[in-house]
Protein backbone atom coordinates (compact mmCIF):
# COMPACT_ATOMS: atom_id res chain seq x y z
CA UNK A 1 0.00 0.00 0.00
CA UNK A 2 1.28 3.61 -0.71
CA UNK A 3 0.45 7.28 -1.38
CA UNK A 4 -0.40 7.40 -5.03
CA UNK A 5 -1.42 10.71 -7.25
CA UNK A 6 -2.90 10.12 -10.79
CA UNK A 7 -2.72 13.15 -13.51
CA UNK A 8 -5.13 13.73 -15.41
CA UNK A 9 -3.75 15.52 -18.03
CA UNK A 10 -6.81 16.02 -20.24
CA UNK A 11 -5.61 19.59 -21.21
CA UNK A 12 -1.80 18.45 -21.36
CA UNK A 13 0.12 19.45 -18.53
CA UNK A 14 2.54 21.92 -17.78
CA UNK A 15 5.27 23.14 -14.82
CA UNK A 16 3.24 25.44 -13.14
CA UNK A 17 0.08 23.65 -13.63
CA UNK A 18 1.85 20.57 -12.03
CA UNK A 19 2.33 22.59 -8.79
CA UNK A 20 -0.85 24.84 -8.67
CA UNK A 21 -2.96 20.83 -8.52
CA UNK A 22 -0.29 20.41 -5.61
CA UNK A 23 -0.78 23.25 -3.66
CA UNK A 24 -4.35 22.94 -4.13
CA UNK A 25 -3.65 19.02 -2.62
CA UNK A 26 -2.31 20.62 0.58
CA UNK A 27 1.17 21.16 -0.52
CA UNK A 28 2.56 24.20 2.14
CA UNK A 29 3.32 27.30 -0.91
CA UNK A 30 5.06 29.29 2.32
CA UNK A 31 7.30 25.93 2.52
CA UNK A 32 7.51 25.71 -1.21
CA UNK A 33 8.80 29.75 -1.46
CA UNK A 34 11.06 29.17 1.14
CA UNK A 35 12.73 25.75 -0.12
CA UNK A 36 13.45 27.63 -3.89
CA UNK A 37 14.37 30.60 -2.15
CA UNK A 38 17.20 29.15 -0.37
CA UNK A 39 18.71 27.68 -4.03
CA UNK A 40 20.19 31.45 -4.13
CA UNK A 41 16.90 33.33 -5.15
CA UNK A 42 16.22 35.34 -1.81
CA UNK A 43 14.09 37.98 -3.56
CA UNK A 44 11.91 35.28 -5.17
CA UNK A 45 8.04 35.04 -4.15
CA UNK A 46 5.34 32.44 -4.85
CA UNK A 47 1.86 33.48 -4.64
CA UNK A 48 -1.45 31.29 -5.51
CA UNK A 49 -4.85 31.99 -6.34
CA UNK A 50 -7.74 30.38 -7.17
CA UNK A 51 -9.03 31.48 -10.58
CA UNK A 52 -11.75 29.62 -13.32
CA UNK A 53 -11.53 27.60 -16.11
CA UNK A 54 -14.41 27.27 -18.12
CA UNK A 55 -16.43 27.47 -15.12
CA UNK A 56 -14.78 25.34 -13.23
CA UNK A 57 -12.30 26.41 -10.43
CA UNK A 58 -8.45 25.74 -9.85
CA UNK A 59 -5.18 27.33 -8.09
CA UNK A 60 -3.01 29.17 -10.52
CA UNK A 61 0.55 29.67 -9.33
CA UNK A 62 2.60 32.70 -10.18
CA UNK A 63 6.37 32.82 -9.66
CA UNK A 64 7.83 36.16 -9.16
CA UNK A 65 11.76 37.34 -9.38
CA UNK A 66 13.33 40.18 -10.56
CA UNK A 67 14.59 40.09 -14.74
CA UNK A 68 17.22 37.93 -15.60
CA UNK A 69 19.13 37.24 -19.20
CA UNK A 70 21.03 33.99 -17.77
CA UNK A 71 21.34 30.91 -20.11
CA UNK A 72 22.55 28.00 -17.55
CA UNK A 73 24.30 24.66 -18.23
CA UNK A 74 23.08 21.64 -16.42
CA UNK A 75 25.89 22.20 -13.92
CA UNK A 76 24.50 25.70 -13.04
CA UNK A 77 20.97 24.05 -11.80
CA UNK A 78 22.77 20.86 -10.25
CA UNK A 79 24.59 23.32 -7.85
CA UNK A 80 21.97 25.47 -7.27
CA UNK A 81 19.52 22.15 -5.85
CA UNK A 82 22.55 21.19 -4.16
CA UNK A 83 23.45 24.45 -2.01
CA UNK A 84 19.70 24.42 -0.81
CA UNK A 85 19.97 23.99 2.63
CA UNK A 86 15.54 23.62 2.83
CA UNK A 87 14.86 20.94 0.00
CA UNK A 88 15.06 17.61 1.48
CA UNK A 89 17.59 15.10 -0.33
CA UNK A 90 14.62 13.12 -1.70
CA UNK A 91 13.36 16.39 -3.46
CA UNK A 92 16.74 17.46 -4.69
CA UNK A 93 17.08 13.66 -6.15
CA UNK A 94 13.55 14.36 -7.62
CA UNK A 95 14.29 17.44 -9.37
CA UNK A 96 18.11 16.16 -10.18
CA UNK A 97 15.59 13.37 -12.26
CA UNK A 98 13.31 16.21 -13.91
CA UNK A 99 15.84 18.53 -15.11
CA UNK A 100 18.57 15.45 -16.35
CA UNK A 101 15.70 14.55 -18.66
CA UNK A 102 15.18 18.00 -20.21
CA UNK A 103 19.12 18.13 -20.77
CA UNK A 104 19.42 14.73 -22.13
CA UNK A 105 16.31 16.07 -24.73
CA UNK A 106 18.20 19.00 -25.53
CA UNK A 107 21.33 17.64 -25.94
CA UNK A 108 19.97 15.40 -28.70
CA UNK A 109 17.72 17.81 -30.26
CA UNK A 110 20.43 20.38 -30.97
CA UNK A 111 23.43 17.60 -31.24
CA UNK A 112 25.17 18.93 -28.12
CA UNK A 113 26.50 16.93 -24.91
CA UNK A 114 25.06 17.30 -21.39
CA UNK A 115 28.00 19.39 -20.25
CA UNK A 116 27.57 21.92 -23.04
CA UNK A 117 23.77 22.21 -23.80
CA UNK A 118 21.56 25.62 -22.62
CA UNK A 119 18.93 25.40 -21.26
CA UNK A 120 16.49 28.31 -22.23
CA UNK A 121 12.75 28.60 -21.58
CA UNK A 122 13.17 25.93 -18.82
CA UNK A 123 16.58 27.06 -17.54
CA UNK A 124 14.29 30.37 -16.67
CA UNK A 125 13.68 31.13 -12.85
CA UNK A 126 10.22 30.44 -13.16
CA UNK A 127 10.89 26.83 -14.29
CA UNK A 128 13.29 25.91 -12.16
CA UNK A 129 10.85 27.11 -9.31
CA UNK A 130 7.85 25.06 -11.24
CA UNK A 131 10.03 22.08 -11.19
CA UNK A 132 11.72 22.51 -7.82
CA UNK A 133 8.68 23.38 -6.30
CA UNK A 134 6.38 20.24 -7.66
CA UNK A 135 9.97 17.94 -6.37
CA UNK A 136 9.00 19.85 -2.93
CA UNK A 137 5.46 19.64 -2.97
CA UNK A 138 5.39 15.67 -3.92
CA UNK A 139 7.98 15.45 -0.95
CA UNK A 140 5.64 17.11 1.61
CA UNK A 141 2.28 15.29 0.20
CA UNK A 142 4.41 12.00 0.65
CA UNK A 143 3.46 10.97 -3.15
CA UNK A 144 5.46 7.41 -3.76
CA UNK A 145 3.95 6.81 -7.08
CA UNK A 146 2.73 8.68 -10.07
CA UNK A 147 1.01 7.24 -12.86
CA UNK A 148 -0.93 9.65 -16.05
CA UNK A 149 -3.36 9.46 -18.33
CA UNK A 150 -2.12 9.90 -21.99
CA UNK A 151 -1.12 13.13 -23.18
CA UNK A 152 -2.29 15.93 -25.55
CA UNK A 153 -0.17 17.88 -27.18
CA UNK A 154 -2.15 20.15 -29.04
CA UNK A 155 -1.64 21.29 -32.13
CA UNK A 156 -0.25 24.52 -34.28
CA UNK A 157 3.38 26.29 -34.01
CA UNK A 158 4.96 28.31 -31.29
CA UNK A 159 7.99 30.48 -31.39
CA UNK A 160 11.04 29.60 -29.13
CA UNK A 161 14.23 30.93 -28.88
CA UNK A 162 15.18 28.82 -31.82
CA UNK A 163 12.71 30.18 -33.77
CA UNK A 164 9.08 29.22 -34.88
CA UNK A 165 8.44 25.60 -34.31
CA UNK A 166 5.46 22.76 -34.65
CA UNK A 167 3.94 21.32 -31.62
CA UNK A 168 4.69 19.33 -29.93
CA UNK A 169 7.86 21.20 -29.59
CA UNK A 170 11.66 19.39 -30.44
CA UNK A 171 12.49 18.93 -26.42
CA UNK A 172 9.08 18.04 -25.55
CA UNK A 173 8.26 15.69 -28.56
CA UNK A 174 11.94 13.78 -27.54
CA UNK A 175 10.51 13.71 -23.77
CA UNK A 176 7.46 12.86 -25.06
CA UNK A 177 9.27 9.19 -26.58
CA UNK A 178 7.93 5.84 -24.47
CA UNK A 179 4.52 7.97 -23.20
CA UNK A 180 1.27 7.38 -24.73
CA UNK A 181 -0.55 10.69 -26.60
CA UNK A 182 -3.59 11.79 -27.59
CA UNK A 183 -4.46 13.71 -30.58
CA UNK A 184 -6.18 16.78 -30.25
CA UNK A 185 -7.67 19.46 -32.54
CA UNK A 186 -6.81 22.59 -29.90
CA UNK A 187 -4.29 25.20 -31.86
CA UNK A 188 -2.19 25.73 -28.47
CA UNK A 189 0.94 24.43 -26.86
CA UNK A 190 -1.50 22.11 -24.40
CA UNK A 191 1.87 20.26 -23.36
CA UNK A 192 5.09 21.75 -22.40
CA UNK A 193 8.84 20.45 -22.24
CA UNK A 194 8.47 21.22 -18.41
CA UNK A 195 5.30 19.19 -18.11
CA UNK A 196 7.03 16.49 -20.03
CA UNK A 197 10.07 16.62 -18.48
CA UNK A 198 7.88 15.81 -15.37
CA UNK A 199 6.22 13.12 -16.45
CA UNK A 200 9.21 11.21 -17.97
CA UNK A 201 11.01 11.58 -15.03
CA UNK A 202 8.71 10.50 -12.21
CA UNK A 203 5.49 8.65 -13.63
CA UNK A 204 5.97 4.73 -13.85
CA UNK A 205 2.81 4.21 -16.05
CA UNK A 206 0.20 5.56 -18.22
CA UNK A 207 -3.36 5.04 -18.63
CA UNK A 208 -6.57 5.32 -16.80
CA UNK A 209 -7.52 6.08 -13.48
CA UNK A 210 -5.95 3.14 -11.16
CA UNK A 211 -7.29 1.32 -8.24
CA UNK A 212 -6.93 3.41 -4.70
CA UNK A 213 -8.90 4.78 -2.40
CA UNK A 214 -9.63 8.39 -3.28
CA UNK A 215 -8.67 11.13 -0.67
CA UNK A 216 -8.41 14.71 -2.50
CA UNK A 217 -8.80 15.81 -5.94
CA UNK A 218 -6.74 19.16 -6.83
CA UNK A 219 -6.82 21.42 -9.93
CA UNK A 220 -3.99 23.27 -11.25
CA UNK A 221 -4.55 26.02 -13.80
CA UNK A 222 -3.12 26.61 -16.98
CA UNK A 223 -1.85 30.70 -18.29
CA UNK A 224 -3.58 30.25 -21.44
CA UNK A 225 -8.49 30.41 -21.51
CA UNK A 226 -9.10 27.58 -24.22
CA UNK A 227 -12.61 27.71 -25.88
CA UNK A 228 -13.08 23.93 -26.34
CA UNK A 229 -12.36 23.02 -22.48
CA UNK A 230 -11.41 24.11 -18.88
CA UNK A 231 -7.43 24.40 -19.10
CA UNK A 232 -6.61 22.39 -15.85
CA UNK A 233 -4.65 19.89 -14.69
CA UNK A 234 -6.42 17.37 -12.52
CA UNK A 235 -4.32 15.46 -9.98
CA UNK A 236 -6.35 12.85 -7.88
CA UNK A 237 -4.33 11.74 -4.66
CA UNK A 238 -4.84 8.68 -2.45
CA UNK A 239 -4.40 5.35 -0.86
CA UNK A 240 -3.20 2.73 -3.37
CA UNK A 241 -5.18 -0.90 -3.11
CA UNK A 242 -2.42 -2.41 -4.86
CA UNK A 243 1.21 -2.62 -4.30
CA UNK A 244 3.46 0.02 -5.35
CA UNK A 245 6.63 1.20 -5.61
CA UNK A 246 8.40 4.58 -4.55
CA UNK A 247 9.50 7.22 -6.60
CA UNK A 248 13.43 6.40 -6.15
CA UNK A 249 12.63 2.58 -8.01
CA UNK A 250 12.10 4.22 -11.61
CA UNK A 251 10.56 1.64 -14.23
CA UNK A 252 11.28 2.34 -17.88
CA UNK A 253 7.33 2.31 -19.27
CA UNK A 254 6.17 2.59 -22.91
CA UNK A 255 3.26 1.79 -24.72
CA UNK A 256 3.39 -1.64 -27.35
CA UNK A 257 0.99 -3.03 -30.13
CA UNK A 258 0.29 -6.63 -29.50
CA UNK A 259 -1.45 -8.28 -32.90
CA UNK A 260 -2.52 -12.10 -32.23
CA UNK A 261 -4.21 -14.57 -33.77
CA UNK A 262 -5.52 -18.08 -33.32
CA UNK A 263 -4.50 -20.53 -36.54
CA UNK A 264 -5.47 -24.14 -36.66
CA UNK A 265 -4.36 -24.83 -40.39
CA UNK A 266 -0.71 -23.76 -40.05
CA UNK A 267 2.36 -25.88 -40.40
CA UNK A 268 4.79 -26.10 -37.95
CA UNK A 269 7.18 -24.88 -40.39
CA UNK A 270 4.88 -21.84 -41.36
CA UNK A 271 4.63 -20.67 -38.07
CA UNK A 272 8.81 -21.01 -37.28
CA UNK A 273 9.11 -19.79 -40.63
CA UNK A 274 6.65 -16.50 -39.50
CA UNK A 275 7.99 -15.73 -36.05
CA UNK A 276 11.39 -16.22 -37.76
CA UNK A 277 10.60 -12.85 -40.14
CA UNK A 278 8.60 -10.85 -37.32
CA UNK A 279 11.64 -10.99 -35.22
CA UNK A 280 13.90 -10.05 -38.07
CA UNK A 281 11.19 -7.05 -38.90
CA UNK A 282 11.60 -5.58 -35.38
CA UNK A 283 9.46 -7.65 -33.08
CA UNK A 284 9.86 -7.51 -29.84
CA UNK A 285 8.83 -10.69 -29.10
CA UNK A 286 7.55 -13.35 -30.71
CA UNK A 287 5.62 -16.66 -29.37
CA UNK A 288 2.86 -19.18 -29.90
CA UNK A 289 0.10 -20.66 -27.17
CA UNK A 290 -1.58 -23.94 -27.57
CA UNK A 291 -5.32 -23.62 -27.98
CA UNK A 292 -8.59 -25.66 -28.68
CA UNK A 293 -10.40 -23.66 -31.96
CA UNK A 294 -13.96 -23.62 -32.19
CA UNK A 295 -14.56 -26.93 -33.82
CA UNK A 296 -12.24 -28.45 -31.06
CA UNK A 297 -9.39 -28.47 -33.10
CA UNK A 298 -6.24 -28.20 -31.58
CA UNK A 299 -4.88 -24.39 -32.52
CA UNK A 300 -2.27 -22.09 -31.56
CA UNK A 301 -2.94 -18.08 -30.62
CA UNK A 302 0.28 -16.58 -32.90
CA UNK A 303 1.08 -13.41 -30.56
CA UNK A 304 3.82 -10.31 -31.75
CA UNK A 305 4.80 -7.64 -29.55
CA UNK A 306 5.71 -4.14 -31.62
CA UNK A 307 6.16 -0.89 -31.14
CA UNK A 308 3.46 1.63 -32.73
CA UNK A 309 5.39 2.34 -35.82
CA UNK A 310 6.24 -1.31 -36.65
CA UNK A 311 2.65 -3.00 -36.08
CA UNK A 312 1.16 -2.31 -39.56
CA UNK A 313 4.41 -3.92 -41.27
CA UNK A 314 4.40 -7.16 -39.00
CA UNK A 315 0.29 -7.37 -39.98
CA UNK A 316 1.32 -7.80 -43.14
CA UNK A 317 3.97 -10.59 -42.54
CA UNK A 318 1.26 -12.46 -40.30
CA UNK A 319 -1.29 -12.16 -43.39
CA UNK A 320 1.61 -13.46 -45.60
CA UNK A 321 3.20 -16.17 -44.03
CA UNK A 322 0.61 -17.72 -42.29
CA UNK A 323 -2.83 -18.72 -42.77
CA UNK A 324 -4.57 -15.88 -40.72
CA UNK A 325 -7.42 -13.97 -41.92
CA UNK A 326 -8.29 -11.92 -39.12
CA UNK A 327 -5.59 -10.35 -36.69
CA UNK A 328 -6.73 -8.83 -33.14
CA UNK A 329 -4.84 -5.45 -32.10
CA UNK A 330 -4.88 -3.70 -28.84
CA UNK A 331 -1.87 -1.29 -26.77
CA UNK A 332 -0.48 -2.37 -23.87
CA UNK A 333 1.43 -0.41 -21.47
CA UNK A 334 4.59 -1.86 -20.41
CA UNK A 335 7.08 -1.34 -17.10
CA UNK A 336 10.68 -2.65 -17.71
CA UNK A 337 13.36 -2.64 -15.39
CA UNK A 338 16.52 -0.52 -16.56
CA UNK A 339 19.28 -2.85 -18.65
CA UNK A 340 22.81 -2.18 -19.26
CA UNK A 341 25.03 -4.61 -21.72
CA UNK A 342 28.61 -5.34 -20.17
CA UNK A 343 30.83 -7.71 -21.00
CA UNK A 344 32.92 -10.15 -18.21
CA UNK A 345 36.55 -11.63 -19.11
CA UNK A 346 36.32 -14.97 -17.38
CA UNK A 347 38.95 -17.84 -18.08
CA UNK A 348 37.41 -18.77 -20.76
CA UNK A 349 37.54 -14.91 -22.47
CA UNK A 350 35.52 -12.38 -22.43
CA UNK A 351 31.60 -13.02 -22.00
CA UNK A 352 28.95 -11.06 -22.99
CA UNK A 353 25.79 -10.24 -20.72
CA UNK A 354 23.20 -7.32 -19.44
CA UNK A 355 22.66 -5.83 -15.95
CA UNK A 356 19.27 -5.71 -14.70
CA UNK A 357 18.77 -3.26 -11.73
CA UNK A 358 15.86 -4.54 -9.44
CA UNK A 359 13.17 -2.76 -7.84
CA UNK A 360 15.47 -3.51 -4.34
CA UNK A 361 17.92 -1.29 -5.80
CA UNK A 362 20.36 -4.66 -6.13
CA UNK A 363 21.10 -5.83 -9.68
CA UNK A 364 20.87 -8.98 -11.54
CA UNK A 365 23.75 -10.25 -14.16
CA UNK A 366 22.88 -12.41 -16.77
CA UNK A 367 24.83 -13.75 -19.46
CA UNK A 368 24.03 -14.00 -23.45
CA UNK A 369 22.45 -17.29 -24.11
CA UNK A 370 24.14 -17.19 -27.35
CA UNK A 371 27.54 -16.29 -25.34
CA UNK A 372 27.34 -19.35 -23.44
CA UNK A 373 26.89 -22.10 -25.85
CA UNK A 374 29.59 -20.92 -28.29
CA UNK A 375 32.17 -20.60 -25.57
CA UNK A 376 31.29 -23.94 -24.48
CA UNK A 377 32.14 -25.61 -27.57
CA UNK A 378 35.01 -23.77 -27.95
CA UNK A 379 35.98 -24.63 -24.57
CA UNK A 380 35.17 -27.74 -24.60
CA UNK A 381 32.76 -27.74 -21.43
CA UNK A 382 29.21 -26.73 -20.50
CA UNK A 383 27.25 -23.60 -20.79
CA UNK A 384 26.54 -24.05 -17.05
CA UNK A 385 30.14 -23.67 -16.44
CA UNK A 386 30.48 -20.32 -19.11
CA UNK A 387 27.49 -19.37 -16.94
CA UNK A 388 29.26 -19.73 -13.20
CA UNK A 389 32.50 -18.50 -15.11
CA UNK A 390 30.42 -15.21 -16.12
CA UNK A 391 28.74 -14.60 -12.88
CA UNK A 392 31.37 -15.06 -10.27
CA UNK A 393 33.68 -12.78 -12.71
CA UNK A 394 30.86 -10.14 -12.70
CA UNK A 395 30.69 -10.55 -9.04
CA UNK A 396 34.21 -10.17 -8.43
CA UNK A 397 33.92 -6.40 -10.24
CA UNK A 398 31.48 -5.30 -8.42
Amino acid sequence: MGQIAYFDCISGISGDMTLGALVDLGADISGIESAIRSMGLPELTIRSEPVKKRGFRAISVHIEHPPEHAHRHLHHITEMIDRASEVSDAAKETAHRIFRQVAEAEAKVHGSTLEKVHFHEVGAIDSIADIVGTAVAMDFLGIQTITASAVPTGTGEITIAHGRVSIPAPATAELLQGIPIVGSDIRAELTTPTGAAILKACATSFGPLPSMTMQAVGYGAGSMDLDAQANVLRVILGESTEETVGLSCQYESDRIVMLETNLDDSTPEQLADCATRLMTAGALDVFQTPCTMKKGRAGVILTAMTTTTRASLLENIIFEHSTAIGIRRYHADRHKLHREATVVDTEYGPVRGKVVQLPSGHCRFTIEDDDARTMATSNQTTASEIRRAATAAYAKGT
